[in-house]
């Protein structure tokens, strides 16, 4: 057994054996099995953006069962969905990979400047399908946001008895913050903090930028000289405000891009101390064997970093 996983493992004082056993199938899986990294499939965009924007690049995603085969083949820790995708291949694929059930979700028929996702499965839909995560979504700095810490306090309590691990997408968002406040490090950092004290195992936020948004963080940044200047330096600031690295955090891969600035972009995340990616768009857009060949490339990034 792997004693970075053990370590891990360790920071997660209040938790039972069910949501051990399912954080360590997570860190025992794939290319990265041992190492306390990660590399996620997400598939929500489809429930997100549209099935077009999503998967017309590449026809076969529209197809459910492509999104189990590629998160295999390629040696990803784990895939994380909506109900709908999971169930279309729950059965064929039980047991080859980690799940992680998509509870909340929004769609871009309407869209409100302070968003709120609405919850579209259930802890007990995760069981079901064998998941060994649930996944929920919170916007900091949208005005619905008090509401999305209360549905997750439930939720979370409710996954952590039946032994199911939690992870949080924490993407700040709302009248609140400018756009480029969204991806700012002390806002990136900032939700960060606020998924772990929220109860997440593993945290999601995006790639931060050098961007300051808060005017009185930005005192404290500069007073202290906190430094923001590379993605790695951001990083690891961003790591450290998830309880000084003792919790999870993974980054999202955003937007497609081409290879090298997804892998220069990875290379300044691992640097960084990062756990890991999630990685969609720029993974299931693509033809089979350059997707997996590109997961693959990111895989030895990171386990070259550990």
């Amino acid at each position: 057994m792997s004693k970075r996983v053990d370590e891990i493992l360790s920071w997660y004082e209040s938790d039972n054996p069910g949501v051990l056993k399912n954080l360590r199938w997570m860190m025992d899986t794939g290319a990265l099995a041992g190492t306390g990294k990660f590399v996620i499939l997400p598939v929500d965009q489809g429930f997100e953006h549209g099935p077009a924007r999503s998967f017309a690049k590449n026809a076969p995603g529209y197809d459910p069962h492509y999104h189990f085969q590629l998160a295999i083949e390629s040696g990803c820790n784990a895939y994380a969905a909506p109900l709908g995708f999971l169930e279309a291949g729950a059965r064929k694929f039980a047991g080859r990979i980690p799940l992680i059930l998509k509870l909340n979700n929004s769609d871009s028929l309407y869209s409100n400047a302070d968003p709120k996702p609405a919850v579209t499965a259930s802890v007990m839909d995760a069981l079901r399908l064998g998941c060994a995560a649930i996944g929920f979504t919170i916007y900091p700095g949208s005005s619905e946001r008090n509401e999305m810490y209360s549905e997750l306090r439930e939720i979370a309590e409710e996954a952590k008895e039946a032994g199911l691990a939690v992870v949080v997408w924490s993407y700040p968002r709302g009248t609140s913050l400018s756009k480029k406040g969204e991806t700012a490090i002390d806002v990136c950092a900032y939700a960060a903090q606020i998924a772990a004290q929220l109860g997440a195992h593993i945290i999601k936020v995006k790639p931060p930028t050098e961007h300051l948004e808060q005017e009185a963080a930005k005192k404290v940044y500069e007073s202290e000289k906190i430094s923001i200047a590379t993605l790695a330096e951001r990083t690891k600031h961003v790591v450290q405000a998830a309880f000084g690295g003792r919790r999870i955090v993974i980054f999202s891969g955003g937007e497609a891009k081409g290879t090298e600035a997804v892998l220069d972009e990875i290379k300044g995340l691992a640097a960084g101390g990062a756990f890991g990616s999630i990685m969609g768009r720029n993974a299931f857009q693509r033809p089979k064997a350059e997707a997996i060949q590109l997961l693959k490339a990111v895989q030895d990034i990171y386990r070259a970093a550990n």
